[in-house]
């Protein structure tokens, strides 16, 4: 299951919108509702499984 079909089953009535942007330079940025939530670039390494989720689950029930 892709990233964004995870999000989107767990979270679809939260999230106003999800932008996901893999590219060619090392680049991975997850961004929900306008807020960025992960970057490959800032954090030098690749997001672990459910890491995402958790942090979507963070930012919208707080």
């Amino acid at each position: 299951m892709s990233l964004a079909t995870e999000l989107l089953r767990e979270f679809e009535p939260e999230i106003e919108s999800i932008t996901l942007v893999p590219s060619e330079g090392g680049r991975f940025e997850v961004t929900i509702n306008g807020k960025l939530i992960y970057s490959k670039l800032q954090t030098h390494r690749h997001a672990e499984a459910g890491e995402v989720a958790g942090l979507v689950r963070a930012l919208l029930y707080k």
